[in-house]
């Protein structure tokens, strides 16, 4: 099962999200059990309240240690008693309907038997939730997958081990086999995983290069946005961000972050704790000059740049890990995508300018 502490996402399902053991899951369905409940196996007692799920489907998402029971992974032949509190939960949002295979575009960085390495655009939504139920990138692998009779996209126990950002690009890896999905979540519960992003931010990092700390968690103001808390502090769970300046542009810098955890908008978050949002960042105020002279000639320049890059630049560029079936160390590039490389240029030949 995929690892929800260790996923940058960007989540847009209403589904209530539940943690065990310092990981999240969301929550898709919940029961209990009348006080008059007479002892029962859980996937029949699941089978009975949930529509269109049959014994089957019920009993792949126990073995993937998808059903609770007071809150812990149980089997399929546990018991259920009066007053137990049952929950099926997922390593993704609640989907509002069953996938469908949409013949979307993939880039493909690898495939064999058991993993899929994906490099995906920005733009595109990762898993359907609210209001995005098609044109995702499952819904693009559904179709890939089509006629491979091992893989069922609505099978927990397959699929995306991690995930990005709508509007970050870059590499993904899904887990083709149940053994494979387990071995990659374990890989990235324990941090033995390699995951490198390239950003554009705001400003002149000082240092130039460090590590960001903080407990992360939902903004009790704004519910779309993420927030710093006190590592040490009630709130929020642990995230800790290394990063380093490759290339100081003027009042921009592009720089290198290695994820140590991967919360939700974590990249994103931390830079802008330390005052250097990404650049057209809407969500954390990167789309506003933040830097420099504000004479129309360079809001001209600022604005070309915009539309150079629509979108936060994030580039999950490089992703390794070992091979779920082999053992073998594999490691891969996805190269910066041009709207990035176009912006990173664009402030070259500006900086560049100022120094003559």
């Amino acid at each position: 099962m995929a690892d929800e502490e260790f996923i940058e996402d960007e989540c847009s399902s209403e589904s209530k999200v539940v943690e065990i053991g310092g990981v999240e899951y969301f929550e898709h369905f919940r029961f209990v059990a009348d006080k008059g409940q007479e002892l029962l196996r859980v996937d029949k007692f699941l089978v009975a309240r949930l529509q269109k799920s049959s014994r089957n489907r019920v009993q792949q998402a126990a073995e993937a240690g998808c059903i609770l029971v007071n809150g812990k992974a149980v089997k399929s032949n546990y018991r259920v008693k009066p007053l137990d509190v049952v929950q099926v939960v997922m390593d993704r949002p609640r989907y509002e309907f069953e996938v469908v295979a949409q013949d979307i575009p993939l880039d493909i960085v690898y495939e064999d038997r058991y993993v899929l390495v994906v490099n995906k655009p920005a733009g595109l939504v990762v898993h359907p939730g609210h209001g995005n139920y098609d044109g995702t990138l499952v819904n693009a692998l559904a179709w890939h997958f089509r006629d491979t009779p091992d893989y069922d996209v609505n099978d927990p126990r397959l699929g995306l081990v991690h995930r990005i950002d709508k509007d970050t690009s870059g590499l993904l890896v899904v887990a083709k086999t149940p053994d494979a999905k387990t071995d990659l979540g374990r890989q990235f519960f324990n941090k033995t995983t390699k995951r490198e992003y390239v950003a554009v931010v705001w400003g002149q990092p000082d240092p130039s290069s460090g590590t960001i700390a903080t407990n992360l968690a939902r903004n009790p103001k704004d519910r779309l946005q993420i927030t710093t808390f006190p590592l040490d502090g009630p709130e929020g769970k642990r995230a800790v961000t290394h990063y380093d300046t490759i290339e100081p542009l003027a009042h921009i810098s592009v720089v290198k972050c290695v994820l140590e955890t991967g919360r939700t908008h974590q990249i994103r978050v931390h830079m802008k704790s330390i005052g250097h949002p990404l650049f057209n960042d809407s969500r954390y105020g990167g789309d506003k000059i933040l830097r420099g002279v504000r004479s129309s000639t360079y809001q001209a320049f600022i604005n070309n740049c915009f539309e150079l890059c629509p979108r936060q630049a994030l580039h999950a560029r490089t992703l390794g890990f070992r091979h779920p079936e082999t053992g073998e160390e594999m490691f891969f590039t996805a190269p910066v995508p041009p709207d990035m490389s176009a912006l990173i240029e664009r402030w070259r030949t500006y900086s560049q300018g100022l120094s003559k």
